[in-house]
């Protein structure tokens, strides 16, 4: 699942994902509240970590900046 298209958008999963975002940051917490399934969700905290959209923290992931601009 690519997270970010080759134009720089966001797919429509990693916007689910940016907003859950914003009520939680676990990724099981992240899967239910985007409606994705977790497997699916982890890879795309990889990504969106990789892309400086998301970052790790200590309880899970959060948006950075960008991450909430391109909300």
């Amino acid at each position: 699942m690519a997270c970010v298209n080759p134009d720089g958008t966001v797919s429509a999963s990693a916007k689910a994902i940016l907003a859950a975002l914003d009520r939680a940051s676990a990724p099981e917490d992240v899967a239910a509240a985007a409606n994705l399934p977790l497997f699916r969700v982890r890879s795309a905290m990889r990504e969106l970590v990789a892309a400086g959209l998301v970052v790790a923290t200590d309880s899970g992931h959060a948006l950075t900046p960008e991450g909430r601009r391109r909300l």
